[in-house]
């Protein structure tokens, strides 16, 4: 399995990381199924396989990543070979003791290789350093290989955000709790 360095993002690498294919291929999709009745509200999720794969857009501009970048509290790039080919953002809730993942991207040819989960690992090395009780994730609710990812660390769906993205697209918080 390659080996991937991990460190925090600098300018040099924003153009680079901008650049990366951010979308993704999906072969399931996270269904809600919304009810509404007098005094309730019931909503179920349940994963349906698609007819064929569908191709997954980022839910952001990645052109305009780089300012988002400077309102987060981390980023950190994973290298291989001097190129990066991936990165996490995270932002902490100081007041609950919660970290958020909200970004997570690797380069098609890193993918199912480890840096997916050497960058994950890193964010919540980064949050246990800062006292963080609990790590969130939110990715789109095609996004299977992300939803894996989640699950492959001991990640539970924790709840989910109906058109939370400017595409409109449902977002799906995966959590768990740091030890």
């Amino acid at each position: 399995m390659p080996e991937f360095e991990i460190h925090p993002a600098d300018t040099n690498d924003l153009p680079r990381l901008m650049a990366l294919d951010h979308s993704c291929l999906s072969d399931y999709v996270w269904q809600l199924e919304l009810r509404r009745e007098p005094n309730q509200i019931t909503a179920n999720f349940r994963e349906v396989r698609l007819p064929r794969s569908v191709e997954v857009k980022y839910p952001r501009d990645p052109f305009t990543l780089a300012d988002e970048w400077k309102k987060r509290d981390a980023v950190f790039v994973a290298v291989q070979a001097n190129t990066p080919v991936g990165y996490i953002c995270l932002t902490e809730e100081h007041t609950a003791a919660i970290a958020w993942v909200t970004d997570i991207v690797v380069a098609p040819d890193a993918r199912r290789k480890g840096a997916g989960s050497a960058l994950l690992m890193a964010g919540q090395a980064w949050a246990l350093e800062r006292g963080v009780r609990r790590l969130v994730a939110e990715m789109p609710s095609k996004n299977q290989a992300c939803i894996r990812l989640m699950q492959k660390f001991g990640y539970e769906f924790c709840g989910y955000n109906d058109q939370y993205y400017p595409t409109q697209d449902v977002a799906l918080f995966f959590g768990r709790a740091l030890k």
